[in-house]
């Protein structure tokens, strides 16, 4: 049958179900948002305990919600009073107490009072979802799985789907394709083993560094340059992990692997160390105590970081870490080429910590094949997504050599699970191979390869250009072919910035468009970012050159370039994600309509280095907020004005596709995709939507100047900021600047003028600021810091 969600509720208002609601309102959904009740006579009294959690959820840093106005979504209220709204919801979560009774109880109502095609799941990361399920009715049985969200869920990819073997087979394809498509999730479809996967293996992980760290003498600081972006993983490493997570967290989660896995052969590196025992009885548990392994300490009103000693459990300052047979490799790419360097050194401390802690993380993971899963896929899936790794294991044990590993490891008497041996006996030397343009993997269980699961929406780039599909490409960017006659601009420069060559290509993108077998473009990549704005180091360079027409040159040719775009005859659709800034956003706003990641941080950012947009930035901000206003008889345009005066002005970037269109920087046309992974997908699908029956806009006087009377209003609240030393001279110099443009200049009255006088404007202003002293001191000191110089 097919499912229909409307409304969602979670009982359970902590960290996780609190987050669990907050990303449901996120993706559009009604929840209502469940706990224990307070003591009290009346409701408002009793729901003291949920607004407390819910409160803290708002407050949350990263935010969990989108804007603030999605908590407007939660309706909150308490299991004694409220519990008959669960008779409406299409899906229940319970999120509550790590307790088995508990659950089981909490159950016994939900199955009295759900309707009947309802689904419920169970958010538990260490209690058999079975258990949870015996006893209930046989359609609640049939709607009842885990689903294991990691934390914080708006921003950790992976979801462990656990089924039953009472589940549904259309329940778990539909929560499968669900949070996948709407969520946004990775979904991972587990055994019902304890901590499923991605908390299996991470544990032992952890704990085997950690045994290895303390066993070794090695400190705080040596085993986190080792762990970090080093290894493949994230900046935290191992121990800024701990600290981050919570120390009392990860070990309640290691003690209950140890009692729950007895015939686990590793089970012993889930007993918690003397150390780390003694930290915990010290309430030493990391960031939310002010120490765990790391202490901010403040000296003489700076701050730093001191770290702890392994041995003494004492804090100190932090030292430089050094390692240079580390250093001679660490730059080496890919992942897989610099891990096969690193576990390969010559005999050190760091090259044995390296092999020794991933030579047991391999052999672990194999080893638990096919207990917690009958795929590898799924394994590495569920570690790249769960712990943001760059490569799951199975996927770096290729990339280190299959045989050439086995035969080190069994020397040295690591245990490999014997289907291992036998892929390779069997003269298989690879978990995964290609197969023409098909990806197999190994299957431990049958003994052959078979085909991955595919994504139907997802589009990999560098897949596409080893078939073949890169028509061109230099240093910035390339031009893809991604089938159906839609074309794809990519950047891949430095930090994706805006320069010229990423121009020069896509100049070159919309001459090919012109031609019958294209129907439309996508501006997008696949690399950390869409990007970060213009290369504003070479314009610098230019100054100091004294090459103005050059740098006037550069910068008509890019304002061109973004109409060209803007007023294509064929679909443009931009496809921004994560940091789109300065010059980057220009190129988005400059499309015919926008497919955004949830997670798009946009933003017109040049003010921070003395600059005003000079691409197009202001023009787009006023035509999409002003303009769109003052068609309306006797408005007054000040209020619009101001709204894009602060944004510019302030720098403000927004903290999702949902903030930024509330900005003004995405239209209510413009689609917000939860699945990163499926952005270039979406993007390609709106471009062929659109061209069956396109309409570009028209050249004509669409943008309203306002004029010399906004611009007055603004000078005086300029006037005002710098009366309350809230800004400087020279900031106040560039807000002038900034109003200038936005209010058309100095027409004596409002009118409608075309977008060229605006980018003229633009052209102008951009260049006044770029000669200024101030602004190359804050653009070198950009270059130098990473961060803006703010007077």
């Amino acid at each position: 049958m097919t499912y229909i969600i409307q409304r969602v509720a979670v009982i359970g208002a902590g960290t996780m179900g609190g987050g669990i609601a907050a990303h449901f309102a996120n993706a559009g959904y009604q929840v209502d948002l469940l706990d224990i009740p307070a003591e009290g006579a009346t409701v408002q009294e009793r729901n003291k305990i949920v607004l407390g959690l819910w409160d803290r959820v708002k407050k949350a840093r990263p935010s969990a919600l989108f804007t603030a106005d999605v908590a407007d979504r939660v309706r909150i209220g308490n299991t004694q009073d409220h519990f008959d709204r669960l008779a409406q919801a299409d899906w229940i979560i319970e999120v509550i107490i790590e307790k088995l009774d508990p659950k089981r109880e909490l159950m016994e109502r939900v199955d009295a009072i759900r309707k009947p095609t309802s689904i419920i799941s169970s958010n538990t990361s260490g209690i058999p979802i079975h258990q949870i399920g015996e006893g209930r009715s046989e359609s609640f049985r049939q709607h009842f799985l885990g689903t294991h969200f990691f934390n914080p869920p708006r921003y950790l990819k992976l979801l462990e789907v656990i089924p039953t073997p009472d589940t549904s087979p259309e329940v778990i394809a539909f929560v499968k394709q669900f949070a996948t498509r709407i969520l946004g999730k990775g979904v991972v479809v587990c055994k019902d083993t304890p901590n499923f996967i991605a908390n299996r293996l991470g544990s032992f992980d952890g704990l085997y560094s950690l045994r290895y760290a303390i066993d070794n003498g090695f400190t705080v600081e040596e085993i986190d340059y080792l762990a970090g972006p080093l290894m493949g993983n994230p900046k935290t490493a191992l121990f800024r992990l701990q600290d981050l997570v919570g120390l009392d967290i990860a070990m309640y989660v290691a003690k209950n692997l140890y009692d729950a896995v007895p015939d686990d052969e590793s089970r012993e590196v889930y007993r918690i160390p003397g150390a780390i025992q003694t930290m915990l009885d010290r309430k030493m548990l990391g960031n939310k105590t002010g120490g765990g392994f790391y202490k901010e300490v403040r000296q003489g009103g700076a701050r730093e970081f001191w770290v702890l000693d392994l041995k003494t459990l004492e804090y100190k300052a932090p030292t430089r870490t050094a390692f240079p047979e580390v250093e001679k490799v660490k730059r080496t790419e890919p992942l897989g080429a610099r891990m096969k360097a690193l576990v390969n050194l010559p005999d050190s401390r760091a090259a044995n910590f390296l092999w020794q802690t991933t030579a047991n993380s391999l052999a672990y993971a194999s080893r638990r094949v096919p207990e917690i899963a009958d795929d590898l896929c799924s394994v590495d899936r569920a570690m790249r997504w769960g712990f943001s790794r760059a490569m799951g294991p199975f996927e770096l044990w290729d990339a280190l050599g299959v045989r050439e590993t086995v035969q080190r490891m069994t020397a040295e008497g690591i245990e490999v699970a014997p289907w291992v041996h036998k892929m390779l006996a069997a003269g298989h030397t690879s978990f995964y191979k290609n197969m023409g343009s098909k990806l197999l993997a190994y299957a431990p269980v049958s003994g052959i390869y078979c085909p991955v699961e595919d994504d139907p929406l997802s589009i990999n780039l560098n897949d596409l250009r080893h078939g073949g599909c890169e028509l061109k490409r230099n240093d910035s960017a390339s031009l893809m072919d991604l089938g159906d006659g839609v074309l794809c601009l990519e950047f891949h420069s430095k930090a994706n910035a805006l320069d010229d060559l990423i121009v020069q290509m896509g100049e070159y993108a919309l001459e090919q468009l012109d031609k019958p077998q294209w129907v439309g473009l996508v501006v997008g990549n696949q690399g950390e970012y869409f990007g970060a704005g213009a290369n504003v180091a070479l314009m610098a360079m230019n100054v100091m050159a004294g090459q103005w027409d050059a740098i006037s040159k550069m910068l008509r040719t890019g304002q061109s370039f973004m109409q060209a775009m803007r007023f294509s005859p064929k679909p443009i659709v931009a496809a921004p994600f994560g940091m789109t800034l300065g010059g980057c956003a220009e190129v988005a706003l400059a499309a015919s309509r926008i497919v955004a990641s949830a997670e798009t941080y946009m933003g017109l950012v040049e003010v921070g280095v003395g600059l005003i947009p000079g691409g197009g930035g202001c023009k787009e901000m006023v035509r999409r907020v002003v303009s769109p206003a003052m068609k309306t008889p006797n408005v007054d345009p000040l209020p619009f004005l101001e709204r894009i005066f602060l944004q510019i002005g302030q720098a403000k970037v927004s903290t999702s596709a949902l903030e930024a269109q509330s900005m003004g920087m995405l239209d209510e046309a413009d689609l917000i995709v939860m699945h990163p992974d499926h952005l270039l997908g979406e993007a390609k699908e709106l471009v062929l939507d659109l061209s069956s029956n396109y309409q570009p806009p028209v050249r004509e006087k669409s943008v309203y100047a306002a004029g010399k009377p906004m611009l007055a209003a603004l000078k005086m609240g300029i006037w005002q900021f710098q009366e309350a030393k809230q800004i400087s001279e020279h900031d106040a110099k560039i807000a002038r600047k900034l109003a200038y443009i936005l209010c058309g200049g100095e027409l004596s009255a409002g009118q409608w003028v075309d977008e060229q006088y605006f980018l003229d404007l633009e052209h102008e202003a951009f260049l006044s600021l770029l000669g200024e002293q101030k602004t190359i001191e804050r653009i070198m000191q950009m270059l130098q810091t990473g961060k803006p110089l703010r007077n």
